[in-house]
């Protein structure tokens, strides 16, 4: 059970990331001290050590607009063009999904793997460690599972209508084991 004392610390975290959001969404903060000032309006009294820590957790970022920089939030991020290039290669070559514990297995056409293997090592694609190809297949490495169902769920995203298979329809052969 949470005592009350503990519960505080928690509600109060809550209701600051909230004010940082709200206050991000709202007007262009270019600094963590600027952050700290219009919290501190909001009557929030926090350190911009904990400003800091609020925005790693929430995932801000930090952008050029309108001639300077400013945080947004992860939703708010420009779409990156570097995906453009992956998303015309698997909307055009049927690709099939496997799995093997926190390692995806990806079958394609002959010759295609290490063309798609490097558009997702040039993508903003991420959570990977790393990507292996062969011929048609191709692996795609992960540290773990929150990792790799992050990554699927942005790959099948890129595919688009029809998971990137061909006529036929999507060809998913995801299957878990390990």
């Amino acid at each position: 059970m949470v005592t009350e004392a503990a519960a505080r610390p928690a509600a109060s975290k809550r209701l600051r990331q909230r004010a940082i959001l709200e206050i991000v969404a709202g007007s262009a903060v270019g600094s963590q001290d600027e952050l700290v000032e219009r919290l501190r309006d909001r009557g929030l009294v926090v350190t911009q050590a904990t400003v800091s820590r609020d925005i790693a957790d929430l995932g801000l970022a930090k952008v050029a607009r309108d001639g300077r920089h400013v945080y947004v939030t992860a939703a708010d991020l420009p779409v990156p063009p570097r995906d453009d290039r992956l998303r015309r290669i698997v909307a055009d070559i049927p690709i099939r999904v496997g799995r093997s514990g926190l390692t995806l297995v990806l079958t394609a056409l002959p010759g295609t793997a290490s063309v798609i293997a490097q558009a997702i090592d040039q993508s903003d694609l991420d959570e990977q460690e790393g990507t292996l190809a062969g011929d048609n297949t191709l692996l795609v490495l992960f540290g773990d599972e929150a990792r790799l169902e992050r990554w699927l769920a942005r790959f099948r995203a890129l595919q688009g209508p029809g998971g990137g298979a061909g006529p036929g329809g999507a060809t998913d052969g995801t299957r878990r084991g390990g």
